[in-house]
């Protein structure tokens, strides 16, 4: 499996995990079984993986992704790397997102992720502005120089944006360092290809969420026509796909099966040809 350093010192291995579907595999719940998470989590660490992708944000119920992280990892191998993002806001109860959080209030939310995953200074951080319509349109300057102060109060390691276009990406960069972008893409979604190029460009790591496109694999014709020439599944293909788009692009899966765990690992060993590439390719 390859690496790639994060803002040049966080090495990480470019297949990661995703923990949003930790706690609920839907939106709606039902909650899943605590204990296959955490065999989850701790499979997933055994196979190499070594960054994980979370948010305070991400629960159901009483059932949290950052919880069941420290319950499973904690104390954490030196090599491990947290990622986890803050600007949504989740009330109790709620399916998702009903707002955002204001300037004032990204302390708080950084802190709360360093309560609940037992770290003393958070490796990765990302902003994640907006709702779940087209990002950009709106200045993110404000709340990502809180986040700013926060680095350089040594609570934050490295900051990173979600959901951004290139004029927030731009509006960020001249505030602090910018270590990664956090952005929906997949083979079936290429439209954010410019920022995976820019990204590319200036070394800045390029995350896609949801990279196995959501909330199910795409009906693709051409991942399935890769995947029968490899004897793989349409989403390890996928996986393996936007991993050999650029060297800069890592993928972090999220699942709550082992069986599927263990499928998306293996797909950071899977080896694509020119041929399968071009098809693919945005």
């Amino acid at each position: 499996m390859t690496t790639f350093d994060i803002s040049g010192d966080l090495q990480v291995r470019r297949m990661g995990f995703g923990a949003m579907r930790l706690p609920a595999s839907e939106r709606g719940g039902p909650a899943n079984d605590r204990e296959t998470g955490l065999a989850v989590l701790r499979r997933a660490v055994g196979l190499g993986v070594n960054h994980i992708d979370t948010a305070a944000f991400y629960f159901f119920g009483d059932l949290t992704a950052n919880g069941m992280i420290r319950e499973a990892l904690h104390p954490y191998a030196s090599d491990l790397v947290i990622a986890t993002k803050v600007g949504p806001r989740r009330e109790p109860g709620a399916p998702m997102p009903t707002g955002q959080l204001a300037a004032g209030e990204l302390r708080g939310e950084v802190e709360r992720n360093l309560r609940e995953l037992g770290l003393d200074r958070l490796d990765l951080v990302y902003l994640r502005p907006g709702g779940i319509e087209a990002p950009g349109g709106e200045s993110i300057a404000e709340r990502f120089e809180a986040l700013a102060a926060l680095r350089e109060e040594g609570l934050v390691r490295h900051l990173g944006v979600s959901h951004v276009d290139a004029a927030q990406l731009a509006e960020a960069r001249a505030i602090a360092p910018v270590a990664a972008v956090q952005n929906r893409f997949d083979v079936t979604q290429p439209a954010d290809a410019e920022m995976l190029r820019t990204c590319e460009r200036d070394g800045i790591a390029y995350v896609p969420y949801f990279p196995l496109g959501g909330f199910g694999v795409p009906d693709d014709a051409r991942l399935k026509a890769v995947a029968a020439r490899h004897g793989a599944t349409p989403a390890q293909v996928l996986l393996a796909g936007l991993l050999a788009l650029s060297p800069v692009t890592l993928a972090i899966p999220g699942t709550s099966s082992p069986v599927h765990l263990e499928e998306n690992v293996a797909a950071g060993d899977l080896a694509l040809t020119e041929e399968d590439l071009r098809e693919l390719r945005p």
